[in-house]
Protein backbone atom coordinates (compact mmCIF):
# COMPACT_ATOMS: atom_id res chain seq x y z
CA UNK A 1 0.00 0.00 0.00
CA UNK A 2 1.32 3.33 -0.79
CA UNK A 3 0.57 4.93 2.82
CA UNK A 4 2.68 2.37 4.15
CA UNK A 5 5.44 3.00 1.76
CA UNK A 6 5.11 6.63 3.30
CA UNK A 7 5.25 5.52 6.75
CA UNK A 8 8.01 3.79 6.36
CA UNK A 9 10.18 6.97 4.46
CA UNK A 10 9.00 8.87 7.43
CA UNK A 11 10.72 6.17 9.85
CA UNK A 12 13.97 6.78 7.69
CA UNK A 13 13.00 10.23 7.68
CA UNK A 14 13.22 10.24 11.37
CA UNK A 15 16.56 7.92 11.63
CA UNK A 16 18.38 10.08 9.22
CA UNK A 17 17.63 13.14 9.40
CA UNK A 18 15.26 14.13 12.17
CA UNK A 19 17.18 12.97 15.44
CA UNK A 20 20.97 13.84 14.17
CA UNK A 21 19.18 17.09 13.90
CA UNK A 22 16.68 17.08 16.82
CA UNK A 23 18.11 20.83 18.26
CA UNK A 24 17.33 22.02 14.54
CA UNK A 25 13.90 20.47 14.71
CA UNK A 26 12.70 21.33 18.25
CA UNK A 27 13.66 25.32 17.24
CA UNK A 28 11.43 24.63 14.11
CA UNK A 29 8.61 23.12 16.30
CA UNK A 30 8.50 26.71 18.11
CA UNK A 31 8.20 29.17 15.55
CA UNK A 32 8.70 29.21 11.98
CA UNK A 33 10.67 32.03 9.67
CA UNK A 34 11.21 31.20 6.20
CA UNK A 35 12.75 33.88 4.08
CA UNK A 36 10.76 32.94 0.54
CA UNK A 37 7.50 32.21 -0.33
CA UNK A 38 7.01 30.04 -2.95
CA UNK A 39 4.19 29.82 -5.22
CA UNK A 40 4.63 26.17 -7.61
CA UNK A 41 2.74 23.53 -8.99
CA UNK A 42 0.84 20.95 -7.65
CA UNK A 43 2.73 18.51 -10.14
CA UNK A 44 3.93 15.27 -7.96
CA UNK A 45 7.11 15.80 -9.84
CA UNK A 46 8.54 18.87 -8.25
CA UNK A 47 9.37 18.27 -5.19
CA UNK A 48 10.37 22.08 -3.69
CA UNK A 49 12.58 21.80 -1.43
CA UNK A 50 14.87 18.48 -2.80
CA UNK A 51 15.18 20.58 -6.24
CA UNK A 52 16.52 23.79 -4.17
CA UNK A 53 18.05 22.00 -1.03
CA UNK A 54 15.99 24.29 1.14
CA UNK A 55 16.10 22.58 4.59
CA UNK A 56 12.62 22.68 5.97
CA UNK A 57 11.42 25.79 7.69
CA UNK A 58 12.84 28.35 4.78
CA UNK A 59 10.25 28.02 2.47
CA UNK A 60 6.56 28.65 3.21
CA UNK A 61 4.72 26.87 0.01
CA UNK A 62 2.10 27.30 -1.55
CA UNK A 63 1.17 24.62 -4.37
CA UNK A 64 -1.66 25.06 -6.98
CA UNK A 65 -2.67 23.36 -10.58
CA UNK A 66 -0.36 25.60 -13.24
CA UNK A 67 1.71 27.39 -10.38
CA UNK A 68 -1.12 30.34 -10.45
CA UNK A 69 -1.97 33.47 -8.49
CA UNK A 70 -5.38 33.76 -8.74
CA UNK A 71 -6.91 37.20 -8.60
CA UNK A 72 -9.32 38.24 -5.98
CA UNK A 73 -9.13 34.34 -4.25
CA UNK A 74 -9.58 34.43 -0.40
CA UNK A 75 -7.24 31.24 -0.20
CA UNK A 76 -4.53 32.89 -2.13
CA UNK A 77 -4.81 36.60 -0.43
CA UNK A 78 -4.53 34.34 3.04
CA UNK A 79 -1.11 32.56 2.41
CA UNK A 80 0.53 35.72 0.90
CA UNK A 81 -0.74 38.16 4.05
CA UNK A 82 0.44 35.79 6.22
CA UNK A 83 3.88 35.31 4.95
CA UNK A 84 4.56 39.45 4.16
CA UNK A 85 3.29 40.80 6.96
CA UNK A 86 3.84 38.47 9.29
CA UNK A 87 6.24 35.88 8.49
CA UNK A 88 8.33 38.86 6.91
CA UNK A 89 9.20 36.76 3.96
CA UNK A 90 11.93 38.57 1.73
CA UNK A 91 11.48 37.08 -1.31
CA UNK A 92 8.32 35.90 -3.16
CA UNK A 93 8.68 33.07 -6.25
CA UNK A 94 7.09 32.38 -8.55
CA UNK A 95 8.02 29.15 -10.33
CA UNK A 96 6.37 27.16 -13.38
CA UNK A 97 8.13 23.83 -14.96
CA UNK A 98 8.12 22.17 -18.65
CA UNK A 99 5.76 19.40 -19.24
CA UNK A 100 3.09 21.48 -17.66
CA UNK A 101 -0.21 19.59 -17.35
CA UNK A 102 -1.84 22.73 -16.72
CA UNK A 103 -0.51 24.30 -19.53
CA UNK A 104 -1.18 21.80 -22.27
CA UNK A 105 -4.73 21.43 -21.25
CA UNK A 106 -5.56 25.01 -22.03
CA UNK A 107 -5.42 22.98 -25.84
CA UNK A 108 -8.48 20.72 -24.61
CA UNK A 109 -11.83 21.03 -24.42
CA UNK A 110 -12.72 19.64 -21.25
CA UNK A 111 -16.11 18.59 -19.52
CA UNK A 112 -14.34 18.84 -15.61
CA UNK A 113 -16.51 21.34 -13.74
CA UNK A 114 -13.58 23.34 -12.27
CA UNK A 115 -10.56 22.40 -13.64
CA UNK A 116 -11.25 24.79 -16.50
CA UNK A 117 -12.38 27.72 -14.41
CA UNK A 118 -9.11 27.71 -12.59
CA UNK A 119 -7.28 27.92 -15.57
CA UNK A 120 -8.93 31.21 -17.06
CA UNK A 121 -5.97 32.47 -14.69
CA UNK A 122 -3.37 31.02 -17.01
CA UNK A 123 -5.70 31.19 -20.37
CA UNK A 124 -3.69 34.78 -20.92
CA UNK A 125 -0.39 33.09 -21.07
CA UNK A 126 -1.50 31.03 -24.13
CA UNK A 127 -3.14 34.17 -26.11
CA UNK A 128 0.02 36.47 -25.89
CA UNK A 129 2.39 33.41 -26.67
CA UNK A 130 -0.42 32.20 -29.42
CA UNK A 131 -0.26 36.26 -30.86
CA UNK A 132 3.30 36.17 -31.42
CA UNK A 133 4.14 32.43 -33.00
CA UNK A 134 3.02 31.15 -35.98
CA UNK A 135 0.87 27.48 -34.54
CA UNK A 136 3.12 24.60 -34.33
CA UNK A 137 3.68 21.90 -37.36
CA UNK A 138 5.59 19.37 -36.08
CA UNK A 139 6.30 18.03 -32.92
CA UNK A 140 8.98 19.77 -31.88
CA UNK A 141 7.47 23.17 -32.50
CA UNK A 142 4.53 22.82 -30.67
CA UNK A 143 6.76 21.60 -27.54
CA UNK A 144 8.80 25.04 -27.85
CA UNK A 145 5.43 26.82 -28.22
CA UNK A 146 4.28 24.44 -24.46
CA UNK A 147 7.75 26.03 -23.31
CA UNK A 148 6.98 29.46 -24.23
CA UNK A 149 3.39 29.42 -22.82
CA UNK A 150 4.73 27.94 -19.50
CA UNK A 151 7.80 30.47 -19.24
CA UNK A 152 4.66 33.52 -20.08
CA UNK A 153 2.27 32.20 -17.44
CA UNK A 154 4.91 32.97 -14.98
CA UNK A 155 5.40 36.35 -16.19
CA UNK A 156 1.44 36.56 -15.98
CA UNK A 157 1.27 35.60 -12.87
CA UNK A 158 3.57 37.55 -11.35
CA UNK A 159 1.05 40.23 -12.71
CA UNK A 160 -1.62 38.43 -11.14
CA UNK A 161 0.29 38.89 -7.73
CA UNK A 162 0.81 43.14 -8.22
CA UNK A 163 -2.51 43.12 -8.45
CA UNK A 164 -2.71 42.02 -4.11
CA UNK A 165 -2.06 45.68 -2.93
CA UNK A 166 0.06 44.71 0.30
CA UNK A 167 2.70 42.90 -2.45
CA UNK A 168 2.52 46.37 -4.10
CA UNK A 169 3.60 48.09 -0.95
CA UNK A 170 6.00 45.82 0.12
CA UNK A 171 7.78 45.82 -3.03
CA UNK A 172 7.64 49.13 -3.04
CA UNK A 173 9.16 49.80 0.39
CA UNK A 174 11.93 46.89 -0.87
CA UNK A 175 10.56 44.59 1.91
CA UNK A 176 10.45 41.72 -0.87
CA UNK A 177 11.41 41.28 -3.82
CA UNK A 178 9.51 39.22 -6.46
CA UNK A 179 11.19 36.09 -8.37
CA UNK A 180 10.19 33.97 -11.67
CA UNK A 181 11.73 30.73 -12.02
CA UNK A 182 11.39 28.04 -14.45
CA UNK A 183 12.80 24.56 -13.33
CA UNK A 184 13.32 21.87 -16.56
CA UNK A 185 12.35 18.17 -15.32
CA UNK A 186 14.52 16.69 -18.22
CA UNK A 187 17.39 18.64 -16.94
CA UNK A 188 16.82 19.23 -13.00
CA UNK A 189 17.85 23.35 -14.10
CA UNK A 190 15.95 26.02 -12.12
CA UNK A 191 16.79 28.91 -13.98
CA UNK A 192 15.16 32.52 -13.59
CA UNK A 193 12.53 34.18 -15.87
CA UNK A 194 12.92 37.69 -16.76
Amino acid sequence: MAIDKLLLGNLRFRESDFTPNIDYYKELAGSQHPETLWIGCSDSRLQTGHITQARAGELFIQRNIGNIVPVHDWNFATVLEYAVMHLKVKDVVICGHSNCGAIRALDKESTDAYIPLWLNNAREAKDRVDSKIEMPHTPEEQEKRYRMIEQENVRLQIEHLFTYPLLKKAVAENRVAVHGLYYDLGTGALSRIS
